[in-house]
């Protein structure tokens, strides 16, 4: 009997079972905590979400009771100024419906712009309010913006050129939820692919660099720049002032060295990858700078519509910042 109890009723035996239940409750508690931990935010997401946050900006501005007077269909008409008559006529046209029904039309358009936001930052209607953001800005490019000055022969990448707003739709189609290319280096190429995401980037940054070197960049570089002094707050009047002074003195050496800053930056995605970061981090220094210049979009001037083209530039930027591919097992 002694021999059956050591070899058939261990006490030892319900220790290594107690044992193992409390390893396997364990077990299972890491496990529900694990699957119950917040995932990371995909890195398109986040973007999409930035590109909300600032078509809520410029539905928020286009509230404010500057827009409600005849100054907001003026300045839409002075759009037209320089443009081929093809392109002016309808600038004209719109110009004047608007001042005719100011209210209702700056109410819709406000409206519109923060319907778009709250769209994109909604998953279930983030491919229509895309969709739809894309034929918005396109329109705005040319009734509002004159197609950013471009056909004019005055456009600078300093005033924005050539066209915030054309920004709004880039970002829109490299952003799509949509994966062509699942494992692509960067954001802006799941949607599009590689090929036509690095056609786009030089698209942008080289008509940025092309844009100036236009004898207009010299000789409005620093009045660009000192004209957004009135209305600010005091450090960016004071920024805005000096650096536009500066800028007028030594114009042609900053124009060089503008143009060559935005070729290097449109070359970025052509490079290795610790290359293209540097020449990324150079983009979002740009950004930073132009920002500057252009007085963070007269935000606080009561006038502005939108934050102009830095900090769209900016998300640009990010979109195409190089990714750490992980393969599915």
């Amino acid at each position: 009997m002694s021999e059956s109890l050591a070899v058939g009723h261990t006490p030892a035996g319900p220790v290594h079972a107690t044992q193992a239940g409390t390893a396997a409750t364990q077990a299972g508690t890491a496990g529900a905590q694990a699957g119950t931990a917040p995932t990371a935010l995909d890195p398109r997401r986040a973007l999409q979400l930035a590109l909300a946050g600032l078509w809520l900006l410029d539905g928020v501005l286009q509230y404010q009771p500057s827009m409600f007077t005849k100054a907001f269909p003026q300045m839409l008409g002075d759009s037209a100024h320089g443009n081929p008559a093809a392109v002016a006529a309808p600038i004209t046209w719109s110009a004047g419906f608007i001042g005719h029904h100011l209210a209702v039309s700056n109410a819709l358009f406000a409206t519109i712009q923060v319907a778009l936001g709250l769209g994109i930052a909604w998953r279930l209607t983030v491919r229509l309010a895309l969709a739809a953001s894309v034929a918005w800005a396109l329109a705005v490019w040319w009734l509002g913006e004159g197609l950013g000055g471009v056909l004019a022969g005055g456009a600078s990448p300093v005033d924005g050129a050539p066209g915030a707003v054309i920004l709004y739709a880039v970002l829109a189609i490299l952003l799509w939820p949509k994966d062509r290319d699942a494992q692509a280096p960067f954001v802006a190429a799941r949607a599009v692919g590689r090929g036509p995401a690095r056609v786009t980037w030089l698209a942008v940054w080289g008509s940025l660099a092309v844009l100036a070197i236009l004898p207009a960049t010299r000789e409005n570089l620093g009045s660009a720049i000192g004209d957004m002094a009135p209305g600010q707050p005091g450090w960016l009047a004071w920024t805005d002032t000096h650096l536009g002074a500066l800028l007028s003195q030594h114009a042609l050496p900053a124009k060089i060295v503008l143009a060559a800053a935005l070729t290097i930056v449109a070359a970025a995605v052509f490079l290795p990858a610790p290359w293209t970061r540097t020449a990324l981090v150079l983009a979002l220094t740009l950004t930073v700078a132009l920002g500057l210049a252009q007085g963070l979009g007269g935000l606080f001037t009561g006038t502005a519509t939108d934050p102009n083209s830095a900090p769209l530039l900016a998300l640009l930027a990010l979109s195409y910042w190089p990714l750490r591919v992980r393969t599915r097992a």
